[in-house]
C-alpha cells in the first residue's frame, strides 16, 4: 500500500542536473516552493539549517533533506534523481543520486517523524533502487515511489 500520500505525480524530478550538494538543495528549493507556494529562500535556508547538523545522506545513494516550516498546511514531499552522482557527505561516503525532499509544518511533530521513517523504508524496499534508476520518466517513477508493494506488470 502506497503510504507516500504526501508525494504527488507533480513533485518528481526525473533527471535534477545539479553539480553539488548546495546546488541540489537549490535546486530542491527551487521547485518545492512553485508547489507549495512559499519562498524558495526560505525552504533553502531551511534545509541548509538541517544539513548543517549532519548530512541527510542515509547510504547506498540516498539522502533525505527535511525540514520544518512555518504556516506549511500538510506534509509536501518531492522526489528527485540526480543524472549525476554527486557528494552528499553521506554516512557511508557514497555518492548521491536519488533525493527525498520532506517538508512538515512546524507543529507536525511525530508525523514529520513517521513520515522521514516511511521514505526511509520504502528506500530500503529490496529492488526499489534498480527500478527507480531504470525508471524513464516522472510518471514510471512516481509508479515506482507510491507502489511500492504492488506486483509488477509481466
Amino acid at each position: 500500500m502506497g503510504q507516500l500520500d504526501f508525494l504527488s505525480p507533480e513533485a518528481i524530478a526525473p533527471a535534477l542536473k545539479s553539480a553539488s550538494k548546495k546546488q541540489a538543495l537549490h535546486d530542491l528549493a527551487s521547485q518545492a516552493s512553485r508547489l507549495v507556494g512559499r519562498d524558495e529562500r526560505e525552504i533553502f535556508d531551511t534545509l541548509l539549517q538541517r544539513e548543517r547538523l549532519g548530512s541527510t545522506g542515509i547510504g547506498e545513494g540516498i539522502a533525505i533533506p527535511h525540514g520544518k516550516l512555518p504556516k506549511l498546511d500538510r506534509l509536501f514531499g518531492l522526489f528527485a534523481r540526480l543524472e549525476r552522482p554527486i557528494d552528499f557527505e553521506a554516512i557511508d561516503g557514497e555518492p548521491v543520486d536519488m533525493l527525498f525532499l520532506l517538508l512538515a509544518p512546524e507543529g507536525a511533530g511525530a508525523d514529520h517523524l513517521k513520515a522521514l521513517a516511511r521514505i526511509a523504508r520504502m528506500l530500503r524496499e529490496p529492488g526499489i533502487h534498480e527500478r527507480i534508476r531504470a525508471a524513464r520518466d516522472a510518471s514510471a517513477l512516481y509508479a515506482v515511489l507510491t507502489q511500492e508493494q504492488a506486483p509488477r506488470a509481466a
